[in-house]
């Protein structure tokens, strides 16, 4: 997949790709050609290449992208399977990426490729070492960002800034150019889950990137399927709490945790509907609780937390057994634990949290291990 680049066009041939787009796909078959005839027209002063990085598209994105290399050798196709999420597709392609420059865009025709040149020239002249599309800066136009959508982004944005003392306006953009040397050395902090690169890669520079801000015009949608879905919120908010503690601890460690905290309010609320509504004794409401409890952590853990690996099928089943398994034995060490210290120290709280991180890190660890499973 990441094979050196054949001879192409131009001065190519002789001295590579002075710039690289990267475009991470799932569903785009409509949408990638267009996106190469836009690039080839914009690109004409340009030596470059485009590297589509496809989530194994049920609708065949990656056969498209491979039929288009076959005519031009700037055109790479590198196809995930078994794994999923934009923030890893755009980390893989740069790295798969040879050229000293390398810009990341949406393969929806949203983002407006021909800012390229202005973002290339910026970095090339040593204006900048990271240039980023921005909506929050004079100059910026809409013609496909709906205002329920918009002003979720600008929450997000606000949030980020401030939490992470991002400087920069628009730390949510999903295009933006960088210098890949610089990126090679942030990559190593990044996290492979998630929608936010940009954010993630600003994060993690601690301010030590040299970064300017170009407006643009946001374009309506043609085809293909949005890559958010309706749990990014969590997801954007593990990144969040995963860069305020410098990458501590890990953002699928995060998401983990908030699910389990998910699945305490759902223990809670089925042991308060058995006791009272159904007048279940104690022992088989706090039973109920569990099993619902257990079921709930394992589906949303499957939907988020583990997306790239998410179970179908009999696995599914089989993963769900694991689950309650791993879980049972969680609870016996949340236990054990907490009585541990309140032995030593008998304040309830604090052996009760000691208990749940135990219970958490412990079911974190084993269903890596034994429920989710890299094959």
């Amino acid at each position: 997949m990441n094979e050196a680049i054949r001879p192409g066009v131009g001065n190519q041939a002789h001295e590579g790709p002075e710039l690289s787009v990267i475009v991470p796909t799932f569903n785009e078959r409509d949408n990638v050609t267009v996106l190469y005839r836009r690039l080839e027209a914009t690109l004409v002063n340009v030596a470059w290449e485009v590297v589509f990085v496809d989530d194994n598209s049920p609708d065949g994105t990656w056969d498209v992208v491979r039929a288009l290399a076959q005519q031009d050798s700037r055109v790479r196709c590198v196809r995930r399977i078994g794994r999923r999420g934009l923030s890893g597709a755009c980390i893989e392609g740069i790295l798969a990426s040879s050229a000293p420059y390398v810009a990341v865009i949406d393969a929806d025709l949203q983002h407006d490729e021909t800012q390229l040149p202005k973002m290339l020239l910026l970095l090339a002249s040593d204006e900048a070492e990271l240039v980023v599309g921005s909506r929050y800066i004079e100059g910026y136009k809409s013609e496909g960002f709906n205002k329920q959508r918009a002003g979720a982004s600008a929450l997000a944005t606000e949030l980020a800034r401030k939490a992470l003392r991002v400087e920069i306006a628009d730390p949510m953009s999903g295009f933006f150019m960088i210098r890949r040397d610089r990126f090679e050395q942030l990559a190593p902090k990044l996290s492979v889950h998630g929608f936010k690169i940009l954010l993630d890669v600003v994060a993690s520079a601690n301010g030590a990137l040299r970064a300017v801000e170009i407006p643009y015009t946001f374009g309506e949608r043609q085809h293909g399927e949005s890559k958010l879905d309706s749990m990014v919120a969590l997801d954007f908010l593990g990144l969040v709490l995963a860069k305020f503690t410098n990458d501590a601890v890990s953002l699928r460690f995060i998401l983990f945790a908030m699910v389990g905290g998910i699945g305490l309010v759902v223990h809670l609320t089925t042991l308060f509907v058995a006791l009272q509504l159904f007048k279940a004794p104690f022992a088989e409401a706090q039973a109920a609780g569990a099993i619902v409890a257990m079921t709930s952590n394992f589906v949303l853990n499957n939907f988020l937390t583990y997306r790239d690996q998410r179970l179908k099928g009999f696995a599914l089943l089989r993963g769900l057994i694991a689950f309650y398994i791993v879980c049972s034995v969680g609870l016996l060490a949340n236990v054990g634990v907490a009585f541990s210290v309140y032995d030593q120290e008998p304040i309830w709280w604090l052996a009760g949290m000691a208990g749940a991180l135990m219970g958490v890190v412990w079911n974190y660890a084993m269903s890596g291990l034994f429920v989710w499973r890299k094959k």
